[in-house]
């Protein structure tokens, strides 16, 4: 016999083994939706975003709302002695977008005053914006869930805890007068 049809009969007997075993072994299931996004790169929000301020955040967001009013974050800005509340070196980290267009300036902008939402995830409103019509949603489409993350930062890519918490970044908190 020639080795051509050796090889063909070892094939031909081989295969529905092989059929067989194929069929019969699970495939790999398939990622779930929130794996494929948790693996895909940060994206980039859209530009020329305003802050929106937390009370807009927690209109959708009322869960996270209430985990964040009861950390210290809330009280950045109250803890702040009255002689530091206009002052840039604390605002930067006792208040959210301070130096930005749009972010906190003054004490009145009681709704950037303190670490907000935006100060991890940026500026909302084109966020806000997107949601909109999202808001009487039992369940976002796959396609939805995409558009209202496309439009906010997961948390920003500039390392936002390390900026303000300087101890980690090897640098000492600046002296201050505690009264």
């Amino acid at each position: 016999m020639s080795r051509q049809a050796k090889s063909l009969g070892i094939f031909l007997v081989a295969s529905p083994a092989l059929l067989f075993f194929a069929l019969k072994t699970p495939a790999a299931p398939a990622p779930r939706q929130d794996e494929v996004v948790k693996n895909q790169p940060e994206p980039t929000p859209p530009a020329g975003q305003t802050y929106i301020g937390m009370k807009n955040c927690s209109a959708c967001h009322f869960e996270q709302y209430a985990i964040w009013k009861s950390d210290k974050h809330t009280k950045a800005f109250e803890i702040l002695p009255e002689k530091y509340k206009t002052d840039a070196a604390c605002l930067k980290c006792h208040t959210t977008g301070f130096g930005e267009e749009s972010g906190f300036k003054t004490a009145a902008d009681t709704h950037l005053a303190g670490t907000t939402c935006e100060a991890c995830h940026g500026p909302g409103s084109k966020h806000q914006e997107i949601c909109k019509d999202f808001a009487t949603a039992k369940k976002l489409s796959p396609e939805q869930e995409q558009l209202a993350r496309d439009s906010i930062y997961k948390l920003l890519p500039t390392n936002a805890c390390i900026g303000c918490h300087t101890s980690k970044a090897h640098k000492a908190h600046m002296e201050y007068d505690k009264e």
